[in-house]
């Protein structure tokens, strides 16, 4: 039903055991999804033999080792055994409310869906093993976590084919995510909000991963590139930016006043031709989305 594919972290320490959870989360999924883990970090190797999942060591990266976008998203098609993807990242449970919100969403030829996570803090292996694991999961997440803010998005479902051409973007940086949901829209697609369908749990970390020799990753140069790739400050669009949610009646349009303005403000960033017009009536330039 679904390829999901991911670029894991070295395999080391906190990261290694959330890392193990999240993998666990994936493959229990019914029905079965291909799982493909990118990249050659230590213990990736050993991690997707010993679950099951399919390894693909070689992926382009940028002068300081990090992984590139656009490299882990057109070798995850080249490999892909269905014609719906998921990418997501390394530290992300995922539920099988995924699946369910995939087959609401799957009927669209062109769409991205995407939806808030809830931030939790996990020490320790999570017990998949157990009947009712995903039950407990999420009512943990829900009682000891927090619902992140719609700035960033830690996974994008999308049928084969969406992507015609991807930027080399630095995963892990800002940016990238944000101009997705740009481009989506820019491409005439329906994004869709899941979040109140989806639970997706992240697992907090911290970034002593990071290969850029202690740079911070939110503002250090790979940052930096990632935002001039974006280009101009008003394509930071965020799942504000969806054209439709899904709810458990089922997919709608959003027509709530908040998403209404800000649909006329992005107006001229995703057709310019309308800024002048704009412009010229007195209407404002759109808002930067915090990131």
């Amino acid at each position: 039903m679904l390829t999901i594919f991911s670029v894991p972290k070295p395999f080391r320490g906190h990261v290694a055991t959330i890392q193990r959870n999240a993998l666990q989360s994936w493959l229990r999924l019914r029905p079965a999804c291909q799982v493909l883990m990118l990249g050659d970090e230590k213990g990736v190797a050993e991690a997707a033999r010993r679950s099951g999942a399919q390894h693909m060591p070689t992926i382009a990266r940028n002068e300081l080792g990090t992984p590139l976008v656009n490299s882990a998203f057109e070798s995850a098609e080249r490999a892909a055994t269905f014609d719906l993807l998921c990418y997501v990242n390394a530290d992300v449970i995922l539920l099988d409310d995924l699946l369910t919100a995939v087959r609401q969403v799957a009927r669209r030829r062109r769409f991205l869906m995407v939806g808030q996570r809830w931030d939790v803090d996990l020490t320790r292996a999570w017990e998949f093993e157990q009947e009712d694991s995903a039950q407990r999961l999420r009512a943990y997440a829900r009682t000891h976590g927090s619902l992140h803010p719609p700035l960033g998005s830690d996974y994008f479902v999308f049928p084969r084919g969406f992507w015609r051409s991807l930027p080399a973007f630095a995963v892990g940086r800002p940016g990238w995510d944000n101009w997705m949901i740009y481009q989506a829209r820019a491409g005439g697609a329906a994004v869709i909000d899941a979040t109140r369908c989806v639970t997706v749990i992240h697992q907090t970390h911290d970034y002593s991963h990071s290969p850029a020799a202690g740079e911070d990753v939110w503002s250090g140069p790979e940052a930096r590139r990632n935002l001039e790739i974006v280009g101009e400050s008003e394509r930071i669009f965020t799942l504000e930016d969806a054209t439709h949610v899904l709810t458990p009646a089922g997919l709608r349009v959003d027509w709530g006043l908040a998403r209404l303005r800000r649909r006329v403000h992005t107006l001229p960033v995703l057709h310019p031709f309308l800024r002048h017009v704009m412009t010229a009536v007195g209407v404002a330039r759109p808002r930067r989305a915090r990131t």
